[in-house]
């Protein structure tokens, strides 16, 4: 499989503060958000080589948030394949506002039969 990679770019809103979705009280980027936001740039990237009636589900991660985003701030959020091995894939992701590194981390993700794992629900 080649490298994987993606980029998206988001702006902060105030739905994406740490006091609007609860992890914390400051109107700045929360965690959380931050995190989903990566997720959907690792999600971006292996989308296009899925089969048909494949997934891929998030199943480890690891987040540093080293700096504050206000509200109004453009985020640009990239992740890039590190390692795959058969239905895994674990990318290397950074945000960054501007220049300025917003956080960085690696999200790993399993490709699945989207049916089967629901099936075992």
């Amino acid at each position: 499989m080649d490298a994987l990679e993606a980029t998206l770019r988001f702006t902060v809103t105030d739905d994406d503060t740490a006091a609007a979705v609860g992890s914390g009280s400051l109107p700045v980027l929360g965690t959380p958000r931050l995190l989903a936001w990566c997720e959907a740039a690792t999600c971006a990237a292996v989308d296009p080589t899925l089969a048909e009636g494949s997934t891929s589900v998030g199943t480890r991660v690891t987040l540093e948030h080293t700096a504050a985003s206000a509200v109004g701030a453009e985020v640009t959020v990239t992740a890039s394949s590190a390692y795959v091995d058969g239905r895994l894939v674990r990318f290397t992701v950074a945000a960054r506002e501007g220049v300025k590194l917003v956080g960085s981390g690696e999200v790993t993700r399993v490709v699945v039969d989207a049916e089967r794992f629901l099936s075992r629900l």
